[in-house]
């Protein structure tokens, strides 16, 4: 008797806001208690595209933190960002995805090695894939921005990434932390022939500007400077007070208009922490530009909005959308989901309207018969981009791929039983045996 296909989606940061809207969400779309508003992949143009139905969605994580789920969303309700009564409702799936989140890190004075953090996390996804019975696991970085390393291990983003590309799973970066774009990591990702997508998810400011900036430019008008604020609290309001974590915000805020206008555009993103905006945060845009004859004009934009409500449905489109790539046996960066992203994998346009064409033309390839998405319509890529190899390296549940810094060696099995899995040559190393492991802060 065959089973039903199950998707298993790992979340890095699973406590945090993102996050547990995402679960609180999905849960209540398959009840039937709330529409699929601001997902994608639930308009009739992606309707033929195959993917993981959400009722076949199951939950898991890493976090740093131990509120556990319920509690959270109750906080969340408090905040506004969740209808009152609906945490209430799915308490009993919130419960479910709470005993799946395991102990991430590195905690503060943790003395494991950047090698046995990647083994614990391994072990984790490996684990919790057997274990449920899932046909594949994908990865989605929502934890909140980190700042910049400065020591001489691996960020924990590239950790989890590592630990991903290990595992056989597919990684989205959602945050703008580094994750597989580490170097240590470039030989690994090569060799692992798996989906990803990256970085920054864009859910308001840059929206708006991937929308204006084209109409500027299509109709000639010359932009002198775009300057910008944003106003927000919560995890990502502290992360983000740091120089550092901001300024690798705002060079995904910049992408969009040197790629659309050119260099040159005066003005910067200034982002300020307030704690007493919660989970809300505001977006000020100032664009100054010339008319005919030199004629001086501007144009404000106001965003206000709520972060995790706007970045949760585009998490359930991003995990689908992999999670069908990887079973189309696509392989290494999907660009074609820059419709997501402030700083998308490889060179797409830069246009909203451009990048949702390209969506779209992609979830056709993915509604293909078996075996043809990689080489249909231009946009799927596969791992050797003049081949039509499909082949990943995820076949099965299970079975984890090399990856990681310069090492051969894989995640393990269930240490209880003694089942190791290796996927590389060399060496089965059996790992550390505990799910106990290290993380980012929450989102």
């Amino acid at each position: 008797m065959t089973h039903a296909p199950r998707t298993g989606i790992w979340l890095i940061g699973a406590r945090g806001s993102v996050a547990t809207t995402t679960m609180v969400g999905c849960a209540a779309l398959v009840a039937g208690l709330h529409p699929p508003t601001g997902m994608a992949t639930e308009t009739p143009e992606l309707a033929d595209a195959g993917l993981p139905p959400l009722a076949s969605l199951v939950f898991g994580g890493h976090d740093t933190t131990d509120c556990p789920l319920p509690k959270r969303a109750e906080q969340l309700t408090t905040a506004g960002v969740l209808p009152y009564g609906l945490a209430q409702a799915v308490t009993r799936e919130l419960e479910a995805a709470d005993r799946e989140i395991r102990p991430g890190g590195p905690a503060p004075g943790d003395t494991r090695t950047d090698e046995q953090l990647i083994s614990a996390f391994t072990h984790d996804l490996t684990d919790f894939r057997r274990r449920i019975g899932l046909d594949r696991v994908v990865v989605v970085n929502v934890a909140s921005t980190e700042p910049a390393s400065g020591g001489v291990g691996l960020p924990p983003s590239t950790l989890y990434a590592a630990a991903a590309l290990r595992a056989g799973c597919p990684y989205i970066n959602f945050t703008p932390s580094t994750g597989l774009r580490h170097p240590a990591l470039a030989a690994p990702l090569a060799a692992s022939r798996l989906p990803h997508a990256g970085r920054d998810g864009k859910t308001g400011q840059t929206l708006l500007r991937a929308v204006l900036a084209p109409m500027f430019r299509q109709r000639a008008l010359t932009v002198r400077a775009w300057s910008g604020s944003n106003l927000l609290g919560g995890g990502d309001g502290a992360a983000l007070a740091d120089p550092a974590a901001a300024a690798a915000k705002n060079a995904g805020k910049e992408r969009v208009l040197t790629d659309t206008l050119g260099p040159g555009v005066e003005g910067e993103v200034h982002i300020d922490d307030v704690p007493a905006m919660g989970e809300w945060k505001t977006a000020w845009d100032h664009i100054a530009f010339d008319g005919f004859l030199g004629t001086r004009m501007i144009l404000q934009t106001l965003w206000q909005g709520c972060d995790s409500a706007l970045a949760a449905p585009l998490v359930l489109d991003l995990a689908r959308l992999a999670a069908r790539a990887h079973e189309k046996g696509l392989t290494g960066p999907l660009e074609d989901l820059a419709f997501y992203f402030k700083d998308p994998e490889g060179t797409p346009p830069a246009s909203l309207a451009d990048q949702y064409a390209r969506l779209l033309s992609f979830g056709r390839s993915l509604g293909d018969r078996p075996g043809t998405g990689a080489t249909g319509a231009g946009d799927a890529r596969t791992g050797d981009r003049g081949a039509g190899d499909t082949g990943t390296a995820d076949a099965g549940a299970g079975d984890a791929s090399t990856a990681g810094p310069g090492t051969a060696d894989a995640g393990t099995g269930d240490p209880s039983t003694g089942d190791a899995r290796t996927a590389g040559p060399g060496t089965a190393d059996a790992g550390t045996g505990t799910a106990d492991a290290g993380t980012g802060t929450a989102r």
